[in-house]
């Protein structure tokens, strides 16, 4: 999991970020038969992706809502992102047929969503945490004197938030 980094740490990153969150809404907890397939679909495609330096995926953190899990990934570009969405030869077109095929079924049961936001600026702080997050995805710095406020970190957009080291 990682240690915890002591001291007031944000992100460094140059270039196009995509934020993508996707996830499941499980309505039915009593039916594993109907939800698991889809749950467990995305352990293999986080590994597919994870172990391709090229696929365009910086990071991920697994997160549970009320309504089941979901996952904030980051990517270092939309078109990375949406080649992946649809290559025919990867983990995710198969299991989202077989999540539609299932979902004409038993509609209802599950439902999946997801969200993306091409990131034009972006402002982080992370105090005494282990790595996670955008620093974890991106490049983690301390946080530099110049940067003390959010506003300054914001500011500053895509680039160090922390001061150039000598």
């Amino acid at each position: 999991m990682g240690k915890v980094i002591e001291g007031r740490m944000t992100h460094r990153h140059e270039g196009e970020l995509v934020v993508f969150h996707i996830g499941m809404q499980i309505n039915r907890w009593w039916r594993p038969d109907l939800w698991g397939p889809a749950f467990f679909a995305m352990p293999g495609m986080l590994k597919e992706l994870s172990i391709d330096p090229d696929s365009g995926l910086l990071g991920y953190e697994l997160l549970f809502g009320s309504g089941g899990p979901y996952i904030v990934q980051y990517w270092s570009s939309i078109e990375k992102l949406y080649a992946y969405a649809s290559n025919p030869a990867a983990q995710h077109r198969p299991a989202w047929a077989r999540f539609n095929k299932a979902a004409r079924k038993t509609p209802g049961a599950v439902g999946v969503w997801h969200e993306t936001y091409l990131v034009d600026r972006a402002e982080s702080v992370f105090v005494s945490t282990k790595p996670m997050g955008l620093p974890k995805a991106t490049e983690l710095v301390p946080v530099g004197p110049s940067h003390d406020r959010a506003r300054a970190r914001f500011e500053d957009g895509r680039t160090a938030a922390a001061e150039p080291t000598a």
